[in-house]
């Protein structure tokens, strides 16, 4: 859905800033005092008494809108309407307006000219400069029927704030009707009512709208520094519909494009660099080992640092990026950014009713997350990876078999272990700052400190695999013998299987361990015990210490049971003294455990990597791929859903107590490569559940989100200003972490979505949307245990939402083909509970604007009482599209990609593809025949 307007060097230098205009030396202007962030200027048009070129024929007209700036003679056209079919009176829905930081002043001159358009398929509105005393040339297809001029302050200090003009012809004679010109301003109602649309008008049709760029910033109330710092490059529509009540309700649409689109891959690029970094070097200090496994890790090291030089060339070759901040459909197939997002643009659309508050209705729109350059010849990630694990299961004798649960413990082991360690040792050494300073309230709090990291770090190893990791290792020392030691299964299992091996105490070690020597069991459990039992000396010394200095009259040398594995110290003197040989031993038992525990943890490891060369390396960097393009969309909509939300109380509670709703609407068929596709967003979404958001006050200008953490859990810092951030509860404000709940629900509707349904499988489809339907099931029952029943609005009661999810189930057990009432009843869950919404296709272009714009209209008219006859127009209006800058009739006006003429045929699809299978062949001739016979009927 990227829409774009290009303009030429001339005609940008009209677009410049005021305090850029300026430093040209141009002379100052009136500037039009509006609110700020809100657009400069917005009016909607009408027409009457329009005259034909000839009596009996209907007109179909639209109106170009043209700037004069004050200080050029050079005209500039800006915009256009929809065209409005059989009628001389037409009253436009499409209004224009002009962006926060368009430069139009008082003394800017507006053309308005009126077009008959006679053959809309051919018609083109194309945005150039030309000389104002020069009439563009007609068109093929369209005709001139008049223009006139105003000034904007003849317009914006108007008593009626309404404007009456006649229009002329080209040579200022002939009278042809008059245009109506009425100044609009969101929030505030509009005079009069729609009782003078006639049923003539009704039935107007729409066929074109017209988009507005901005350069800045988004128009709206909620707009902050924070927020333009992830939105840029917004495109604005504005409209007037009527209600039921014949009231007019007024709507802007607006599209934006985020920075987030490159930042987040980038963060996350940089991530994986660090992360696998850290693995060679944690693989390269293993030790000796026998011949077998040493080879076996210089072949994993050599393809891990091929990998490792692959993501360190795509890093590079993104901070290059220069100019749109958006992937395009037509750059999806690219290497060097395959790990951008699709089209990533927010979709909003904010509403002012007569008799109802605005409303803001958000939607993330972006291309169905996947690994488009590496295809999908093979299918998707659910499919790979599924592949891939059957196949590690019969590794054999080369290595030894971990299951993916307990590879996620070793890295989260490994994890601890790298955030752990230097936080102890920095406690310990403000333990001792506090002793030399002979300060009771600051040993206190380091002891308190120093406490809760190292149970912390001691519960990290509380697990059967780093034994089991740790035999495995030994047996794998040179000396000792080749020995396939039992497969670990889980931990719970491992505890129960490891007394029936019957090979410890055949197995030899060396270097770390005594050479030759049998291994022993609970040696491991002593140097783990080993910390515990430092941490309480240290605990006891420090209770000894304070009892000394508050209780003068205290026996020395009275026994502490607490203290029974510690070596007595004289209790007087320096406190220094007496509790650095206790710290030292502490980090000595510590580091012990942290070599034993990092060894044993990155064998674990290289089996993992060992069993599955070179596709492991493959799937990780396909998962990679895909957890990208995903976490970028999530970033972007919980920053536009937290901003939208920070004044409702409601939300905040929810927020932090239970968590936030990600819902994705997926419209990618089962059929063909889509099934890939399908099947790679499914993992991208699902692995979301890894990811945790934390909000931080911004100490400078910088907005942008922070990244951290490793593949299995990310932690994404979203900042806010000092203000913003106060209106935080107390909870997100001291940091606690907030859980996201991301679910997908996917129905395909394109013509290969048929061919799926009748000669395929949706059997994909149809597990997808169950697995997810249960993980909504989950998060209404933990909504509705944690929050206060007086949460939602009242128009959201829980017994509506219960008959919504009984609904969705029902609809989903139905296997109905193209079943988009399951779309529909998934989104208003969504809304209802307060979640984000996302709606996908392949690139996020035609499927996905049928379907916002869809949801768009029928909000409208469930919500906001939008009249029933406008509906379908209101929807054509949406769905419309206009060629614009230097697009034709040949570009796609989404993409900006130059494509070939397309017939408008849809059904006669490529012959060379349908000879690859005479099935397909066969079924291709039934339905064109099939077509052609209604046809001709």
């Amino acid at each position: 859905m990227e829409i774009k307007e290009e303009r030429s060097s001339d005609e940008a230098r009209q677009f410049l800033p005021s305090s850029q205009v300026d430093s040209l030396g141009e002379p100052q202007f009136t500037s039009i005092q509006r609110i700020a962030n809100e657009p400069k200027l917005e009016f909607s048009l009408a027409c009457k008494d329009l005259v034909a070129a000839t009596r009996d024929r209907k007109l179909n007209t639209f109106i170009q809108v043209s700037v004069v700036h004050p200080a050029e003679h050079i005209l500039t056209r800006y915009s256009s309407t929809e065209i409005v079919e059989g009628t001389k009176d037409p009253l436009f829905l499409t209004g224009v307006t002009f962006p926060p930081e368009y430069p139009i002043y008082e003394e800017t001159k507006i053309k308005l000219t009126v077009y008959d358009v006679k053959d809309k398929s051919q018609d083109t509105v194309r945005t150039s400069v030309l000389p104002d005393h020069k009439e563009p040339r007609a068109d093929i297809g369209r005709s001139f029927l008049g223009c006139t001029t105003f000034r904007v302050a003849d317009l914006v200090k108007s008593k009626e704030q309404q404007l009456t003009l006649t229009l002329r012809t080209s040579d200022g004679g002939k009278t042809v009707g008059t245009i109506e010109v009425n100044l609009v301003k969101m929030g505030e109602l509009e005079d009069g009512e729609t009782d003078h649309i006639t049923t003539d008008a009704q039935d107007q049709k729409c066929a074109l709208v017209h988009e507005c760029t901005a350069t800045e910033g988004i128009s709206g109330k909620d707009s902050l520094p924070s927020l333009s710092a992830v939105l840029k490059n917004p495109i604005c529509k504005l409209y007037r519909f009527p209600t039921s009540d014949n009231k007019w309700m007024r709507i802007r649409e607006q599209m934006a494009e985020t920075t987030l689109s490159f930042h987040v891959p980038k963060e996350l690029i940089n991530l994986h660099i660090k992360e696998d970094m850290r693995r060679n070097q944690e693989l390269k200090d293993l030790g000796e080992l026998a011949p077998h496994w040493d080879n076996m890790r210089k072949s994993v090291i050599a393809h891990c640092d091929q990998m490792l030089s692959m993501y360190q060339d795509t890093l590079a070759e993104l901070g290059k990026h220069a100019g749109s901040s958006f992937k395009s459909s037509c750059s999806k197939g690219e290497k060097t950014l395959e790990f951008i997002p699709i089209n990533l643009h927010l979709q909003r659309m904010h509403v002012h009713s007569p008799r109802l508050k605005d409303a803001l209705y958000d939607v993330i729109t972006v291309g169905a997350p996947a690994a488009h350059f590496q295809g999908f010849k093979n299918g998707g990630l659910r499919k790979l990876l599924s592949k891939f694990e059957a196949e590690r299961r019969n590794t054999g004798y080369q290595c030894i078999y971990y299951s993916p649960e307990n590879t996620a413990k070793a890295k989260e082991v490994l994890s601890n272990i790298n955030h752990l360690q230097p936080l102890i040792s920095s406690h310990a050494d403000l333990l001792l700052s506090s002793a030399s300073q002979h300060s009771p309230d600051s040993l206190k709090n380091s002891l308190k400190m120093l406490s809760e990291k190292t149970e912390l770090f001691v519960h990290a190893f509380k697990d059967q695999l780093v034994r089991s990791a740790l035999l495995a290792l030994y047996t794998a020392r040179p000396g000792c013998p080749l020995k396939k030691p039992a497969m670990p299964r889980n931990s719970a299992e491992e505890g129960s299987d490891l007394q029936h091996q019957d090979h410890p105490s055949q197995i030899k070690r060396q270097d770390s361990i005594p050479h030759h020597s049998e291994y022993d069991e609970e040696e491991w459990d002593r140097v783990w015990a080993n910390v515990g039992k430092s941490l309480n000396c240290v605990i006891a010394m420090v209770d000894r210490l304070l009892e000394k200095d508050n209780v003068s009259n205290t026996k020395e040398g009275e026994n502490d049971p607490s203290a029974a594995d510690c070596k007595v110290f004289h209790t007087g003197g320096d406190w220094y003294e007496q509790l650095y040989p206790l710290v030292i031993t502490l980090k000595d038992c510590m580091g012990e455990v942290v070599t034993r525990a990092k060894q044993s943890m990155a064998f674990v490891l290289l089996q993992e990597l060992a069993c599955g060369l070179p596709q492991c390396l493959m799937l990780t960097l396909r998962r990679d791929i895909v957890f990208s393009q995903a976490l970028a969309g999530l970033v972007c909509g919980f920053i536009i859903k937290l901003h939208a939300g920070l004044h409702d109380q409601g939300f905040l509670q929810q927020l932090h107590t239970v968590g936030l709703l990600v819902q994705y609407e997926g419209l990618l068929s089962t059929y063909s490569e889509e099934a890939g596709m399908l099947e790679d967003m499914a993992v991208g979404i699902s692995d979301l559940q890894k990811v945790m958001f934390k909000v931080i006050e911004a100490k400078s200008e910088d907005f942008l989100p922070i990244i951290t953490g490793r593949r299995e859990h990310y932690v994404i810092e979203v900042q806010l200003p000092a203000k913003m951030f106060e209106l935080l509860p107390q909870e997100i404000k001291e940091g606690k972490l907030l859980r996201m709940y991301p679910v997908l629900f996917n129905v395909g509707i394109n013509e290969q979505q048929t061919l799926a349904e009748r000669f395929g499988d949706t059997t994909l489809q149809e597990n997808i949307n169950q697995e997810n339907l249960e993980l909504l099931k989950e998060y209404y029952k933990l909504f509705t245990e944690k929050m206060p029943p007086d949460c939602l609005p009242h128009f959201q009661e829980q017994n509506d939402l219960k008959g919504l999810l009984e609904n969705l189930h029902q609809n989903i057990q139905a296997k109905k083909r193209k079943n988009v009432e399951i779309m529909w009843l998934a989104a208003t869950i969504c809304r209802k509970l307060n979640g984000v919404r996302f709606t996908c296709c392949k690139s996020a272009k035609d499927r996905t604007s049928m379907s916002v714009t869809l949801e768009q209209c029928s909000i409208l008219r469930d919500e906001h009482q939008l009249h029933k006859d406008f509906f379908i127009r209101a929807l054509d209006c949406m769905r419309s599209r206009q060629t614009q800058g230097a697009l034709n009739e040949s570009d796609d006006p989404e993409t900006g990609c130059l494509t070939d003429n397309k017939p408008t045929s849809r059904h006669f699809y490529p012959v060379a593809l349908l000879l690859v299978s005479s099935h397909l062949l066969v079924v291709w001739l039934i339905l064109s025949l099939a077509l052609l016979l209604a046809k001709y009927q």
